[in-house]
C-alpha cells in the first residue's frame, strides 16, 4: 500500500514516486474526486519524452476532458496498459493506479511535498 505522505506532488495534481532511478506519476486523489468517473485515458507510448509542465496525455471523466501535465522532466520507459479498459482504477486507488514509469528524469526537488499540496489544495478551494 503506497502512503501518499511519501509522495512528491505538483500544483497540477499529479503524483510522483521514486523507486530507486525510475519515477511513477499518477494523480492524485484530489484531481480524482473532482473530475468524477473516469471513462477513458489517453497514454503516451514508452520512448516518449516528458517535459515538466507539458501535457503528456489527458483523461476523460464523465464530467470533463483533461490534460495530465508531467510533473517531471524524464523519458517513458513503461505505461500502466491495465488503465486503458479499467480508467476506474484511478477513482478506486489513485495512489496505487500509476500512469507512467519514467528514467533518466529531473524535476523532483521542485515538487511539494504531502504537507505543501496538502496546504495548497486547502488554498486552491478556498478561492
Amino acid at each position: 500500500m503506497i502512503d501518499p505522505k511519501e509522495l512528491k506532488y505538483s500544483k497540477s495534481h499529479e503524483w510522483v514516486r521514486v523507486e530507486g532511478d525510475e519515477a511513477y506519476i499518477g494523480i492524485t486523489d484530489h484531481a480524482q474526486e473532482s473530475l468524477g468517473d473516469l471513462v477513458f485515458i489517453n497514454l503516451p507510448e514508452v520512448d516518449d519524452e516528458l517535459t515538466v509542465d507539458e501535457p503528456f496525455g489527458d483523461i476523460e471523466s464523465v464530467k470533463a476532458v483533461s490534460d495530465i501535465i508531467a510533473p517531471i522532466s524524464g523519458v517513458v520507459v513503461e505505461v500502466n496498459e491495465d488503465l486503458i479498459d479499467e480508467p476506474e482504477k484511478i477513482n478506486e486507488e489513485p495512489y496505487e493506479a500509476w500512469i507512467v514509469k519514467v528514467a533518466n528524469f529531473d524535476g523532483v526537488d521542485d515538487l511539494l511535498d504531502a504537507s505543501e499540496y496538502d496546504t495548497f489544495v486547502e488554498e486552491e478551494e478556498d478561492e
